[in-house]
């Protein structure tokens, strides 16, 4: 299947990685309101099994947290990089540690956006909306 909706009325389909479940209840309940559909994981690895199974719609955009454990942001869009059914989904990463968002490190894994938390609801589905309609092209940098 290909990222994006097969159906030109469905709303754009993120899925949202965060370990912690209130935080992901947030991003789900802030998206939803915007008219994204939201799909949740736990962390990475959980994250990836439901990316790459072909019986899933792949996701419009997917939402990073840059640290959980056992298995991270970092992990996740190393990933998500290296498979090709998903080298073309844009993905967001969202942190609470400063040091992410200045760090050489994010625009050279691959992120296309990121969202510093506390997350502004507005930035968010902002950032998400823009992913969702754009895609991710070839230069494409936070």
């Amino acid at each position: 299947m290909e990222s994006g909706s097969e159906d030109p009325g469905a709303a754009p389909l993120v899925l949202v990685c965060d370990d912690t479940e209130a935080i992901r209840r947030l991003l789900r309940i802030n998206l939803e309101l915007a008219g994204f559909a939201v799909e949740e994981a736990a962390d990475g690895h959980e994250a990836m099994s439901r990316l790459i199974d072909l019986e899933q719609r792949c996701p419009d955009v997917v939402v990073l947290d840059s640290q959980m454990a056992p298995y991270d942001g970092w992990w996740a869009i190393a990933a998500i990089r290296s498979h090709p059914r998903l080298d073309h989904v844009p993905v967001a990463l969202v942190t609470a540690t400063a040091s992410d968002l200045v760090s050489p490190e994010v625009s050279g894994a691959g992120f296309d956006a990121y969202v510093s938390k506390p997350f502004d609801p507005d930035e968010l589905v902002a950032t998400v909306s823009r992913l969702a309609a754009a895609g991710r092209g070839p230069t494409r940098r936070p």
